[in-house]
C-alpha cells in the first residue's frame, strides 16, 4: 500500500477549496482532491422473487442462532413491542475550523437524533487537550448551555447511539477517548465490525485491557499498537485489520479524520460552512441545520484528514463494488436527506408508486403509518388517483416508560403512539402504507385499530421487500427466527395481521428502479447473501449490545453466539444456492 499523501495546498486560516473525489488506481497511489458531487451508486440483482417464495422459506442462518426462548424486548415496557422496526444504531458528526465547533456539533446531533436516542456525546479539542462529555438520553437531555461552555475549541466530534436502556450503559456511550504513546485520540463509529470477537481475543492475549463491550474500542487498541507514522497511516493500518461496516470520525490534538469502510455500508457525507469549516455527518440533514453546504460523500474505502495544512485523502485498500445499505432509503434516513447520492424523499415516493402499479386494489382512501410510511403513501395515492388522508395521528410525546391502568388496555403501546381518525376511516376501504414488517406485532395491532375505528376494509402495502435475515452491519434487527417473513408466506402474514390484502415491494421492481445503480446496494436482510461474511460469531436473538456487562468474553459472550467460520460459510453458501 502506498504511504504517500497528497495535500490540498493551503495553510491559511481557511481550509482548501472544495475538492474532487479521489480515484483509487490499481497501484493505490494517493491522489489529491477538488469539488464535485459524487456519482450515484449502483445495485445488486436477485434471481428469485422474495414476495412469492423467499418469504415463505426458512433462512438456514437460524441453524446457528441461539434459540433463547425469552425475547429480550420483554425485559422492558411493552412500548418496545409496539416499536417493531429495525434500529439504526448510530449517527456521527465531525467539525473542524469553527470556534463554536461543540455547539454546531450539538445541533448536528439533534438533526441526527432519529439515528439513536439512548445516548449522546461530544469530544472537543482545545489547546491540544481532548475534553469529553457523554450521557444517557436524548441530545437535549445530555447537553445544556453550561456543558457546552465546558467544550471550547474549533475541532469536535459527536455521536448519538441506539441501544437498550440500562443503569450501566454510560460507559458504552461514544465518542470514546484514549491516550497512548503518540498522544490522545477520540472516535465516534457508526456500523458494526464482523470480526470484533476475533480481534478482541487476539488483543487480550497480548495484554490489552477493555473497558467496554463495544467493537469501537478495538479500533482504538489497533491504533495504539500500530508503529506506523504519521497518525493517518496508523488509522489505515488499523482499518486493514477490521472487517464489516464502519463510518468513523476521529479527533486528535490537531486533526479531524473521517473514514468509511471499503463497501460503504453506512453513509458519511462532507460539507463546508461559509467560514471554511469542514463538516462530516451521517446524513445531509445535519449539514442543513448548521448551514453547511453538501459537497460529496466520503467514498467507500477512503480516509480524509483535515488539519491546518488543508485536506488529505487516501484510499484504504483496493475495494470491491460498493454495498450501501438500502434500508437507509427505506426507513433510517430522514426524507430531506441525500444518502448515497440519492434523495431519500424521491426514493420513498417511487416505492409507493411501484406498489400502486404492481399491487393495486379498489379503495376509498390511502393513509400512512407515520412517520416513516408517509412519503411512500403519498406516492401510492398519487399514482392510484385516490385521496391521501391522515388516518393515523402520531403522538410525539410518548416517553420510554408509562403507567398502565390496572385494567389492561388492549394494544396499549400502539394506542399511546397512534390515534385513528374515525372521520377518515369509517365505512371506507383503506390502503395503509408502512415501510416494513419485522416481527409483525405492530402491524396486527394497527390493522385491529383501524377496523375498530370503522374501516370497512384494510389493505396493507409495505414499501420494502420481506425481511428474512438479520443485519450484521450496524443495524439492530432481530434474529432470523423472529422475522415473520422468514417463517411465513405473504398469505400467512396477511392472515396473522388480519388485513384484507397484503403486498410487499417486489425486489425485482426495486432493482429496476435503481437501474445501473442497483448493484451497489446491500440486500442481505432480504436475501441472506452477505457481502462480508460474519466470522466466528452470529447474532443472538434480539441482540442488544450487552450494555454494562464486564467479564471474560466466553462468560458474557459479548452479546454474540460463537460459531465456526467453516460451518457458517457452509450455511451462507446454502442460502446463496437455495
Amino acid at each position: 500500500m502506498a504511504a504517500t499523501v497528497s495535500t490540498a495546498v493551503n495553510n491559511k486560516s481557511h481550509l482548501s477549496p472544495a475538492f474532487d473525489k479521489p480515484f483509487c488506481s490499481p497501484s493505490q497511489k494517493l491522489l489529491s482532491l477538488a469539488a464535485k458531487t459524487l456519482p450515484k451508486p449502483y445495485h445488486h440483482h436477485h434471481h428469485r422473487s422474495l414476495i412469492t417464495n423467499a418469504a415463505a422459506s426458512k433462512n438456514p442462518l437460524t441453524d446457528v442462532v441461539s434459540s433463547s426462548k425469552t425475547d429480550p424486548v420483554t425485559h422492558f415496557d411493552s412500548f418496545f413491542d409496539d416499536d417493531d422496526k429495525p434500529r439504526e444504531e448510530c449517527g456521527v458528526v465531525g467539525i473542524y475550523g469553527d470556534s463554536e465547533a461543540s455547539r454546531l456539533c450539538y445541533l448536528a446531533l439533534h438533526a441526527l437524533q432519529h439515528r439513536g436516542q439512548e445516548g449522546a456525546g461530544i469530544v472537543c479539542v482545545n489547546d491540544n487537550v481532548l475534553k469529553s462529555i457523554t450521557g444517557v438520553g436524548l441530545v437535549s437531555d445530555v447537553f445544556n448551555e453550561s456543558k457546552l461552555d465546558q467544550l471550547p475549541g474549533d475541532l469536535a466530534i459527536g455521536h448519538v447511539r441506539y441501544s437498550t436502556a440500562g443503569a450501566s450503559m454510560l460507559k458504552n456511550v461514544q465518542p470514546f477517548v484514549a491516550s497512548y504513546r503518540f498522544g490522545s485520540v477520540g472516535v465516534a463509529h457508526n456500523g458494526n465490525l464482523v470480526n470484533y470477537k476475533q480481534l478482541r481475543g487476539e488483543l487480550e492475549e497480548n495484554g490489552s485491557i477493555f473497558n467496554t463491550s463495544s467493537d469501537t474500542e478495538v479500533v482504538l487498541h489497533l491504533i495504539a499498537i500500530s508503529k506506523a507514522r504519521p497518525f493517518l497511516l496508523r488509522i489505515v493500518e488499523a482499518c486493514e485489520k477490521i472487517e464489516g461496516a464502519y463510518s468513523m470520525v476521529f479527533a486528535t490534538e490537531d486533526k479531524l479524520v473521517a473514514v468509511r469502510d471499503p463497501y460503504g455500508f453506512r453513509p458519511l457525507v462532507m460539507g463546508r460552512r461559509s467560514n471554511g469549516a469542514v463538516v462530516f455527518a451521517s446524513e445531509t440533514c445535519a449539514l442543513d441545520l448548521i448551514e453547511a453546504t453538501y459537497e460529496r460523500e466520503v467514498l467507500p474505502g477512503e480516509v480524509v484528514v483535515v488539519d491546518k495544512e488543508g485536506i488529505q485523502s487516501i484510499c484504504l485498500m483496493p475495494h470491491p463494488e460498493p454495498k450501501s445499505c438500502i434500508f437507509e432509503h427505506i426507513y433510517f434516513a430522514l426524507p430531506n436527506s441525500v444518502v448515497f447520492g440519492k434523495s431519500v424523499y424521491e426514493s420513498r415516493r417511487a416505492f409507493g408508486e411501484i406498489l400502486a402499479t404492481e399491487a393495486p386494489v379498489d379503495c376509498d382512501v390511502v393513509i400512512a403509518v407515520p412517520d416513516s410510511g408517509v412519503v411512500a403513501a403519498l406516492g401510492y395515492a398519487a399514482k392510484a388517483g385516490v385521496p391521501f388522508q391522515q388516518g393515523l395521528i402520531r403522538s410525539h410525546y410518548v416517553g420510554r416508560t408509562f403507567i398502565e391502568p390496572s385494567q389492561k388496555i388492549r394494544d396499549f403501546g400502539v394506542k399511546l403512539k397512534l390515534s385513528p381518525v374515525r372521520a377518515v376511516l369509517e365505512g371506507k376501504r383503506v390502503v395503509v402504507v408502512d415501510d416494513s414488517i419485522v416481527r409483525g406485532t405492530t402491524s396486527s395491532k394497527i390493522v385491529r385499530l383501524l377496523k375498530e375505528a370503522g374501516a370497512k376494509e384494510v389493505h396493507m402495502r409495505i414499501a420494502s421487500p420481506p425481511i428474512i435475515a438479520s443485519c450484521y452491519y450496524g443495524v439492530d434487527t432481530p434474529s432470523s427466527e423472529e422475522l415473520i417473513s422468514n417463517r411465513m408466506s405473504v398469505e400467512e402474514i396477511r392472515e396473522y395481521i388480519g388485513s384484507d390484502s397484503l403486498a410487499f415491494l417486489p425486489i425485482e421492481s426495486l432493482n429496476n428502479l435503481l437501474g445501473k445503480d442497483s448493484k451497489s446496494f446491500c440486500y442481505a436482510c432480504f436475501s441472506g447473501n452477505y457481502p462480508v461474511e460474519p466470522t466466528g460469531k452470529v447474532k443472538r436473538i434480539g441482540d442488544f449490545m450487552d450494555d454494562g456487562l464486564s467479564g471474560n468474553m466466553d462468560s458474557i459472550d459479548g452479546g454474540w453466539l460463537p460459531g465456526s467460520s467453516r460451518v457458517q460459510k457452509t450455511i451462507l453458501n446454502e442460502v446463496r444456492t437455495s
